[in-house]
């Protein structure tokens, strides 16, 4: 037999990532594990009698009976500190580099604050200061666009004692004491428990994406939750990419979940060469990028959203709105459910462990606006793309999600197929938040947004209705009315929700521009009706070039809301040659 070390347990089983063995005493849920004579790192996830289960976050290759596992008497936990912004790391938050068309862990270890480097400290609490919970000790500078800010940890406050002068520190070292408690600038947190808030709020500010489709017709609040399902081809990837680039939050946190490494690591190379447009810096500056391929071990994928969320929670206890991009969550989705079939679980819809509803909700449920314990206000935005198999948008992940998220943004493999980009469809889409929204943006200045939302959505509606009628009968077999509602849904779909995300005119749309091409989207359909109802034939208004409202989008500036309205007010000017 083996000999076990003195506070250790002994493998009885490795099956994959499943390893069982000999419980040891004090060793709790959630807590991390030391596997083998390699102490490969990982996770109770179940007790019973004198037994634990461990997920394994590394290749369990070599394990066999008998070896140790050594508790290490802590929950999996991330370390949170200014290491992160820019950085790339996997699910356990273990820095990785860049190696070609491949991911590889770098020469440090797995240790952010190694890898950050002496970086410049200033304090802003001074000695004798009482202090509570989220209150400022101290800037980190040097990290970029972004300020870091060392807060009083939870569950510490009273006086500050010792505190460290303005210079430049390691990442791990301590800047002051409160209350006789250490504070470091790098700090773990377990990565399950979410961060204690002083009051979560109700979302009322609009996530600016710089996409009309969704800014128009499906818009999200800070704080909120999105779910982006579609097959493979209807372009997921480049959405959330263009997301990522142009949508007013402070902090991006983009996690790559089971997606195949080489694509991951174009999506890291083009990160790092994209100006930021706010800052005019590195995009990557305040970035942080958890990629957990294909070809890594695959329960690390399952830590990995939970980990992304909480750097996101960090940023956000400063005062910062922050978007989490996760793609994809199918992938850590199986995941679950591999790691399930090894438990032995009983198996639920096509699979999947009858918790899964129950872990997706738990996922989302992180997203909020909040007061922080230091009474700013911060946001946290969950954007999780989905990949039905075969798109088939009943599968248990896409279904169970659609219950959980405030919108859904569902890409379209027709319109995909078509070029029509970002193939999102208004017909399966939706938005809890439009109503809020709406009426927030009616009382503050745009009291069109509501009404030119709605009549753009009827107008594709009405559009589609007719579209098997013209495939069956031919389009000159409408009337003069509804012929014109093809057209005008038409104009709606290549003048104002297409968008080219290779233009640097037309790859981001601020609000301006985007009001401003619906309006005269919306007046040149209107135009239309009036001379269909003068008597002007609906074949001779077909055969008008309605090029300037179609180029307006890619003439105009992002925000270049004027020039939309010249060529809008030219296309006019034309149609009333026509009467």
């Amino acid at each position: 037999m083996t000999h076990t070390p003195h506070g250790t347990g002994r493998i009885l089983r490795v099956a994959g990532p499943l390893v069982e063995a000999e419980a040891v005493g004090g060793t709790a849920m959630h807590d991390l594990v030391a596997l083998g004579e390699a102490e490969l790192p990982g996770e109770v996830v179940a007790i019973r009698d004198a037994q634990v289960t461990v997920q394994a976050y590394e290749y369990t290759g070599g394990l066999v009976p008998g070896m140790p596992v050594r508790p290490l008497g802590r929950p999996l936990s991330a370390p949170l500190g200014p290491g992160l912004l820019g950085g790339i790391f996997d699910g356990l938050l273990r820095p990785l580099s860049s190696a070609g068309t491949w991911l590889e862990p770098r020469p440090v270890g797995g240790d952010v604050a190694a890898s950050a480097g002496d970086l410049g400290y200033v304090p802003v609490a001074a000695a004798g200061a009482v202090v509570e919970p989220g209150d400022v000790l101290g800037e980190v500078r040097g990290t970029g666009p972004v300020p870091v800010r060392v807060l009083v940890p939870p569950g510490c406050a009273g006086p500050v004692g010792r505190v460290a002068g303005a210079g430049r520190y390691p990442a791990d070292a301590v800047v002051a004491t409160v209350a006789g408690t250490e504070v470091r600038m790098t700090a773990r947190w377990p990565v399950r428990t979410p961060r204690p808030v002083r009051e979560r709020l109700d979302a009322g500010r609009a996530l600016h994406t710089g996409q009309r489709a969704i800014d128009l017709l499906f818009p999200v609040a800070l704080g909120s939750t999105v779910a982006v399902p579609g097959g493979f081809g209807t372009g997921k990837t480049m959405l959330l990419q263009q997301i990522a680039k142009w949508c007013d939050a402070d902090v991006i946190v983009y996690v790559g979940c089971g997606e195949r490494g080489n694509e991951m690591a174009d999506v890291i190379d083009e990160f790092g060469a994209l100006t930021d447009p706010r800052t005019g810096g590195r995009l990557a500056d305040r970035t942080v990028i958890i990629a957990n391929t294909s070809n890594m071990p695959m329960m690390a994928r399952e830590a990995g959203i939970h980990t992304g969320v909480t750097v996101a929670e960090y940023f956000r206890d400063m005062g910062l709105d922050v978007v989490v991009i996760a793609d994809s969550t199918s992938r850590w989705a199986e995941a679950l459910r591999e790691f399930a079939s090894r438990t032995g679980d009983l198996p639920a819809e096509e699979g999947y462990p009858a918790g899964l509803a129950s872990a997706v909700a738990a996922f989302y449920e992180r997203a909020g606006v909040v007061t922080t314990l230091g009474g700013r206000r911060g946001s946290v935005t969950v954007i999780g793309a989905v990949s039905p198999p075969g798109g088939d948008m009943a599968e248990p992940v896409t279904a169970h999600t659609q219950r959980f998220v405030r919108c859904l943004w569902t890409l379209d493999r027709d319109l995909a197929y078509a070029r029509h980009y970002p193939a999102v469809s208004w017909a399966e889409s939706f938005s809890r938040d439009a109503g809020n929204l709406g009426a927030r943006l009616a009382a503050r200045g745009d009291p069109g947004w509501p009404g030119r939302r709605a009549r753009v959505a009827s107008l594709l509606a009405e559009a589609d209705r007719l579209a098997d009628l013209v495939d069956l009968l031919g389009i000159t077999a409408l009337p003069d009315q509804e012929r014109v509602s093809v057209l005008g849904g038409r104009l709606v779909r290549e003048g104002l929700l297409q968008q080219s995300a290779l233009s640097a005119r037309d790859a981001h749309s601020g609000a301006g521009k985007t009001a401003a091409l619906a309006e005269a989207v919306l007046a040149v359909v209107d135009r239309c009706r009036e001379l269909a109802d003068a008597g002007v034939p609906a074949a001779r208004i077909e055969e008008v070039d309605f090029s300037p409202v179609l180029r307006a989008r890619e003439e105009a500036g992002p925000d270049d809301a004027a020039e939309v309205a010249a060529l809008g007010e030219a296309m006019l000017a034309r149609l009333g040659e026509v009467a």
